[in-house]
């Protein structure tokens, strides 16, 4: 039986299995095209792990109220968790003089990304907010592959935008080409009523020069 078998060892130890999840949700946050390569089992176990941490951001963006900032704080601390800790040599750094400020880790930068910008882009998706796309095999190891990216990323926004002005532009001509076709049409119907045009009109001129012989 599986009971209480949810989830896959990955063949690590509990610590390391928990750190490589926190690396590569911190490496899909920060990525510039949200998306990153990793093979099928690892993106099935980092899915429900950063749709988790990317609803605690929804859910700090969504409160109000007069303890709205507390429980903010209080979601952040939460989804802190979920990445690496910073830069513990920053705080003994500090206060030294003549010594740079040491940097702070992936980690808080995906957290601050996470809250500033991610929480406010999916306040109106209730979940599904990662896909995962096969890619094949890796040569060497035979491991399958598949590509785990944000919804709604950049690219994809970029993509529907060139798409909705393409089509502006479309029916824009579309318009145009109706209207000429309908100035046309009137046009011709006015030279069939008044008598076709040049050829009606010479046919008239010689008409009225044998009447005059």
């Amino acid at each position: 039986m599986r009971h209480l078998n949810a989830h896959r060892k990955l063949g690590r130890t509990s610590e390391h299995r928990m750190s490589m999840l926190r690396n590569l949700a911190t490496s899909l946050i920060n990525a510039r095209d949200e998306r990153i390569i990793t093979t099928v089992p690892k993106a099935k176990e980092l899915r429900p792990f950063v749709e988790r941490v990317i609803t605690l951001a929804r859910r700090a963006g969504a409160l109000t109220g007069d303890d709205a900032a507390a429980q903010s704080l209080h979601l952040r601390r939460q989804a802190a968790g979920f990445f690496h800790a910073g830069n513990r040599q920053q705080a003994a750094s500090t206060g030294r003089r003549g010594q740079e400020r040491a940097p702070r880790t992936a980690g808080v930068a995906a957290l601050k990304r996470l809250f500033d910008e991610l929480g406010k882009r999916y306040a109106e998706r209730p979940g599904g907010y990662t896909r995962i796309i096969r890619l094949g095999r890796r040569d060497g190891d035979n491991a399958e592959l598949a590509v785990i990216e944000l919804v709604d990323n950049p690219r994809e926004r970029e993509a529907a935008d060139s798409k909705k002005a393409k089509s502006a532009a479309g029916k824009k001509k579309s318009a145009k080409a109706g209207g000429r076709a309908e100035t046309s049409s009137a046009q011709s119907a006015k030279k069939k009523e008044t008598g076709g045009g040049r050829r009606s009109k010479k046919t008239e001129s010689t008409a009225a020069e044998q009447e005059t012989e």
